[in-house]
Protein backbone atom coordinates (compact mmCIF):
# COMPACT_ATOMS: atom_id res chain seq x y z
CA UNK A 1 0.00 0.00 0.00
CA UNK A 2 1.40 3.37 -1.05
CA UNK A 3 0.32 6.45 0.91
CA UNK A 4 0.76 10.08 -0.11
CA UNK A 5 0.86 12.11 3.10
CA UNK A 6 0.57 15.91 3.27
CA UNK A 7 -0.48 18.57 5.75
CA UNK A 8 -1.08 22.28 6.27
CA UNK A 9 -2.45 23.10 2.84
CA UNK A 10 -4.04 26.27 4.22
CA UNK A 11 -6.25 26.78 1.17
CA UNK A 12 -3.34 26.98 -1.28
CA UNK A 13 -4.88 25.12 -4.22
CA UNK A 14 -2.02 25.80 -6.61
CA UNK A 15 0.51 24.22 -4.26
CA UNK A 16 -1.80 21.24 -3.73
CA UNK A 17 -2.19 20.81 -7.47
CA UNK A 18 1.58 20.91 -7.93
CA UNK A 19 2.07 18.14 -5.37
CA UNK A 20 -0.72 15.99 -6.85
CA UNK A 21 0.67 16.49 -10.36
CA UNK A 22 4.06 15.25 -9.16
CA UNK A 23 2.40 12.36 -7.32
CA UNK A 24 0.51 11.22 -10.42
CA UNK A 25 3.77 9.69 -11.64
CA UNK A 26 3.19 6.98 -9.02
CA UNK A 27 -0.04 5.09 -8.39
CA UNK A 28 -0.85 5.64 -4.71
CA UNK A 29 -3.68 4.04 -2.77
CA UNK A 30 -4.56 6.69 -0.18
CA UNK A 31 -4.12 10.43 0.24
CA UNK A 32 -3.69 11.39 3.91
CA UNK A 33 -4.16 15.00 5.08
CA UNK A 34 -2.91 15.90 8.57
CA UNK A 35 -5.04 19.00 9.10
CA UNK A 36 -5.06 22.77 8.51
CA UNK A 37 -6.81 22.36 5.20
CA UNK A 38 -8.56 25.50 3.95
CA UNK A 39 -7.61 28.64 5.94
CA UNK A 40 -6.38 31.31 5.20
CA UNK A 41 -5.55 30.69 1.53
CA UNK A 42 -7.31 32.30 -1.42
CA UNK A 43 -8.99 29.12 -2.77
CA UNK A 44 -10.53 27.35 0.23
CA UNK A 45 -13.63 25.89 -1.43
CA UNK A 46 -11.79 24.52 -4.46
CA UNK A 47 -9.14 23.07 -2.15
CA UNK A 48 -11.84 21.25 -0.17
CA UNK A 49 -13.56 20.02 -3.34
CA UNK A 50 -10.28 18.74 -4.78
CA UNK A 51 -9.55 16.72 -1.65
CA UNK A 52 -13.07 15.30 -1.43
CA UNK A 53 -12.90 14.31 -5.11
CA UNK A 54 -9.60 12.54 -4.42
CA UNK A 55 -11.15 10.56 -1.55
CA UNK A 56 -8.66 12.04 0.90
CA UNK A 57 -8.53 10.83 4.49
CA UNK A 58 -8.50 14.05 6.55
CA UNK A 59 -8.13 15.00 10.19
CA UNK A 60 -8.98 18.33 11.77
CA UNK A 61 -6.27 20.91 12.34
CA UNK A 62 -6.27 23.89 14.69
CA UNK A 63 -7.18 26.37 11.95
CA UNK A 64 -9.94 24.04 10.74
CA UNK A 65 -11.46 23.91 14.22
CA UNK A 66 -11.20 27.68 14.70
CA UNK A 67 -12.75 28.36 11.31
CA UNK A 68 -15.67 26.01 11.89
CA UNK A 69 -16.44 26.82 15.53
CA UNK A 70 -15.56 30.47 16.23
CA UNK A 71 -17.81 33.40 15.46
CA UNK A 72 -15.49 35.98 13.85
CA UNK A 73 -17.89 38.79 14.79
CA UNK A 74 -17.24 38.04 18.47
CA UNK A 75 -13.45 38.29 18.15
CA UNK A 76 -11.65 41.48 19.16
CA UNK A 77 -8.44 42.09 17.20
CA UNK A 78 -5.41 43.43 19.02
CA UNK A 79 -3.32 44.24 15.94
CA UNK A 80 -3.64 44.95 12.21
CA UNK A 81 -2.59 41.37 11.53
CA UNK A 82 -5.32 39.94 13.73
CA UNK A 83 -7.85 42.30 12.14
CA UNK A 84 -6.83 41.07 8.67
CA UNK A 85 -7.08 37.42 9.77
CA UNK A 86 -10.57 37.97 11.18
CA UNK A 87 -11.70 39.54 7.91
CA UNK A 88 -10.16 36.63 6.04
CA UNK A 89 -11.97 34.20 8.33
CA UNK A 90 -15.26 35.88 7.48
CA UNK A 91 -14.54 35.62 3.76
CA UNK A 92 -13.51 31.95 3.93
CA UNK A 93 -16.55 31.00 6.00
CA UNK A 94 -18.79 32.74 3.48
CA UNK A 95 -17.14 30.99 0.54
CA UNK A 96 -17.32 27.54 2.13
CA UNK A 97 -20.93 27.83 3.23
CA UNK A 98 -22.72 26.13 6.11
CA UNK A 99 -22.60 22.59 4.71
CA UNK A 100 -18.83 22.46 4.20
CA UNK A 101 -18.21 24.25 7.51
CA UNK A 102 -20.24 21.58 9.26
CA UNK A 103 -18.17 18.87 7.57
CA UNK A 104 -14.96 20.60 8.60
CA UNK A 105 -16.32 20.84 12.15
CA UNK A 106 -17.02 17.10 12.20
CA UNK A 107 -13.60 16.01 10.96
CA UNK A 108 -11.97 13.61 13.44
CA UNK A 109 -8.81 14.60 15.26
CA UNK A 110 -7.33 11.07 15.05
CA UNK A 111 -7.58 8.46 12.27
CA UNK A 112 -6.04 4.99 12.58
CA UNK A 113 -4.97 2.97 9.54
CA UNK A 114 -3.81 -0.67 9.70
CA UNK A 115 -0.47 -1.48 8.08
CA UNK A 116 0.49 -4.62 6.17
CA UNK A 117 2.95 -5.75 8.83
CA UNK A 118 0.23 -5.80 11.50
CA UNK A 119 1.14 -2.40 12.88
CA UNK A 120 -0.96 0.74 13.03
CA UNK A 121 -0.54 4.23 11.58
CA UNK A 122 -2.03 7.20 13.43
CA UNK A 123 -2.89 10.33 11.42
CA UNK A 124 -3.12 13.45 13.62
CA UNK A 125 -2.48 17.16 13.19
CA UNK A 126 -0.33 17.76 16.25
CA UNK A 127 0.41 14.97 18.72
CA UNK A 128 -1.46 11.89 19.99
CA UNK A 129 -1.87 13.39 23.47
CA UNK A 130 -2.97 16.80 22.18
CA UNK A 131 -3.85 17.42 18.49
CA UNK A 132 -3.20 21.14 19.10
CA UNK A 133 0.36 20.55 20.37
CA UNK A 134 2.94 19.91 17.62
CA UNK A 135 5.70 17.35 17.45
CA UNK A 136 8.73 19.34 16.25
CA UNK A 137 12.13 18.40 14.87
CA UNK A 138 14.04 20.13 17.68
CA UNK A 139 12.36 18.27 20.56
CA UNK A 140 14.30 15.76 22.63
CA UNK A 141 13.23 12.13 22.67
CA UNK A 142 11.78 12.65 26.16
CA UNK A 143 9.72 15.62 24.97
CA UNK A 144 8.42 13.68 22.00
CA UNK A 145 7.68 10.67 24.18
CA UNK A 146 5.61 12.79 26.57
CA UNK A 147 3.40 13.92 23.66
CA UNK A 148 3.05 10.38 22.34
CA UNK A 149 1.86 9.15 25.73
CA UNK A 150 0.56 5.60 25.79
CA UNK A 151 -0.86 5.70 22.26
CA UNK A 152 -0.63 2.24 20.69
CA UNK A 153 0.29 3.39 17.17
CA UNK A 154 3.53 2.19 15.58
CA UNK A 155 3.73 5.09 13.10
CA UNK A 156 2.57 8.66 13.74
CA UNK A 157 1.95 10.90 10.73
CA UNK A 158 1.52 14.56 11.66
CA UNK A 159 1.98 18.14 10.53
CA UNK A 160 1.33 21.48 12.27
CA UNK A 161 4.98 22.57 12.71
CA UNK A 162 5.40 23.04 8.91
CA UNK A 163 8.88 21.49 9.08
CA UNK A 164 9.24 17.86 7.94
CA UNK A 165 11.26 15.29 9.86
CA UNK A 166 11.42 11.54 10.48
CA UNK A 167 12.43 10.30 13.92
CA UNK A 168 12.21 7.06 15.84
CA UNK A 169 11.46 7.26 19.56
CA UNK A 170 11.62 3.86 21.20
CA UNK A 171 9.89 1.65 18.65
CA UNK A 172 7.57 4.38 17.33
CA UNK A 173 8.26 6.19 14.07
CA UNK A 174 7.25 9.87 13.93
CA UNK A 175 6.80 11.29 10.45
CA UNK A 176 6.07 14.99 10.26
CA UNK A 177 5.13 15.70 6.64
CA UNK A 178 5.73 19.46 6.74
CA UNK A 179 3.44 21.86 4.88
CA UNK A 180 2.04 22.27 1.40
CA UNK A 181 0.74 25.81 1.77
CA UNK A 182 3.09 27.43 4.30
CA UNK A 183 6.43 25.64 4.05
CA UNK A 184 9.06 27.71 5.91
CA UNK A 185 11.77 27.00 3.32
CA UNK A 186 11.14 30.52 2.01
CA UNK A 187 7.94 32.51 1.56
CA UNK A 188 7.31 35.13 -1.10
CA UNK A 189 5.89 38.40 0.17
CA UNK A 190 2.20 39.06 -0.37
CA UNK A 191 1.31 41.89 -2.79
CA UNK A 192 -0.65 43.74 -0.09
CA UNK A 193 -1.11 43.55 3.67
CA UNK A 194 -3.48 40.80 4.70
CA UNK A 195 -3.02 38.80 1.50
CA UNK A 196 -1.64 35.28 1.81
CA UNK A 197 2.10 34.82 1.37
CA UNK A 198 3.17 32.29 -1.24
CA UNK A 199 5.46 29.34 -0.48
CA UNK A 200 8.44 28.53 -2.68
CA UNK A 201 8.17 24.76 -2.07
CA UNK A 202 5.51 22.29 -1.00
CA UNK A 203 6.28 19.31 1.23
CA UNK A 204 4.90 15.79 0.84
CA UNK A 205 5.87 12.35 2.10
CA UNK A 206 5.54 8.93 0.53
CA UNK A 207 4.97 6.02 2.90
CA UNK A 208 5.03 2.55 1.40
CA UNK A 209 3.57 -0.12 3.68
CA UNK A 210 4.59 -3.73 3.08
CA UNK A 211 4.52 -6.95 5.17
CA UNK A 212 8.16 -6.21 6.03
CA UNK A 213 7.47 -2.71 7.37
CA UNK A 214 7.38 0.81 5.93
CA UNK A 215 9.63 2.87 3.67
CA UNK A 216 9.52 6.65 3.98
CA UNK A 217 10.49 9.23 1.36
CA UNK A 218 10.08 12.97 1.89
CA UNK A 219 9.89 15.24 -1.14
CA UNK A 220 9.80 18.99 -1.78
CA UNK A 221 8.01 20.23 -4.88
CA UNK A 222 9.32 23.58 -6.25
CA UNK A 223 6.64 26.25 -6.57
CA UNK A 224 8.61 29.23 -7.91
CA UNK A 225 6.69 29.53 -11.17
CA UNK A 226 3.35 28.82 -9.47
CA UNK A 227 4.02 31.46 -6.81
CA UNK A 228 5.03 34.07 -9.37
CA UNK A 229 1.85 33.52 -11.40
CA UNK A 230 -0.37 33.76 -8.32
CA UNK A 231 1.37 36.89 -7.05
CA UNK A 232 0.94 38.56 -10.43
CA UNK A 233 -2.75 37.69 -10.45
CA UNK A 234 -3.26 38.97 -6.88
CA UNK A 235 -1.45 42.22 -7.67
CA UNK A 236 -3.70 43.04 -10.66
Amino acid sequence: MLLLCVSDIHGNLDALRAVLATAEKRAFHKLLIAGDIVFPGDQPLETWRRLVAAGAVMVQGVSDRALATLDPNSLRPRSDHERAMIERMKAVRSELGDLVLERVKRLPTHVRIPLENGGELLLVHGSPVDPAEPLTFDMTDDELDSLIGDDPADVIVCGMSHTPFHRTVGDIQIINVGSIGEAPDGLMEAPSFGSPTRPLVAHATWIESTPQGIQVESISVPLDAVSERRLAALAR
